[in-house]
């Protein structure tokens, strides 16, 4: 989730990226058909963080890499919502997040190349850790899926994000006192980690990294918020 500084050094070594081009196009990833349309802005201070067929999550994704390198968000607004009912999270904090972490691209075979030069990297649209997906799918519809099938589907990816989101929810207290609202310490906690989201709760500053992760929830807040709807 925090890959951005990593990533962009690796973008700006012209000769590993034109090694990654090389692998991106030699590989035989399939994505899948286009992706749903996108819904259609409020403040961050409120009470707030394969195939042309359906996968098992009911995701749908774009067809080929250079849809996939110019990936919006918004394309799965409908989803967003869906997986926000569900769990009882913001739709406007998962699509915020979404934005967020779409700062590298989300191309199956790139994201694997990157993983391979970079073992402990995230995987998906939401950039989800190993780790953190395997622990968030206990116990749920998707806990028979992997982490490696992330970067093939984002319905799958949307789904462990909204459940992690979920599950960082419960952990917050019923009151704090930090200046941070409950979706700016989820968005915190995504990034973070529950330790970290629990300490700034507490009061404690964020770093900077914390803080240019926060930054940009704002930035993105009010085009997520149009893109569900809100």
């Amino acid at each position: 989730m925090a890959e951005a500084r990593s990533w962009r050094r690796w973008l700006a070594v012209p000769v590993f990226a034109v090694a990654l081009y090389v692998i991106v196009h030699a590989a035989d990833t399939r994505q899948s058909d286009t992706p749903p349309p996108a819904g259609s802005s409020a403040s961050p201070t409120g009470s707030v963080s394969p195939s042309a067929s359906a996968s098992p999550t009911g995701s749908v994704s774009p067809s080929t890499s250079a849809t996939a390198l110019s990936y919006d968000p918004a394309d799965y607004a409908s989803q967003v919502r869906t997986r926000a009912r569900q769990t009882g999270v913001s739709a406007q904090l998962l699509m915020a997040i979404l934005y967020n972490e779409s700062y590298k691209p989300h191309d199956p075979a790139l994201e694997r190349a990157w993983q391979r030069y970079k073992p402990d990297s995230s995987f998906g649209i939401a950039n989800m850790h190993r780790a953190t997906f395997d622990d968030t799918k206990k116990g749920r519809d998707f806990a028979g899926r992997r982490w490696e099938e992330l970067p093939d589907d984002r319905g799958l990816a949307i789904e462990a994000e909204a459940w992690y989101l979920h599950d960082l929810a419960a952990q917050l207290p019923a009151r704090w006192p930090a200046s941070c609202n409950r979706n700016e310490l989820l968005a915190l906690g995504y990034n973070a980690g529950a330790g970290n989201m629990l300490a700034f709760a507490r009061g404690a500053t964020p770093g900077s990294q914390a803080q240019s992760y926060l930054d940009r929830l704002h930035a993105n807040w009010a085009r997520a918020g149009k893109a569900v709807g809100t």
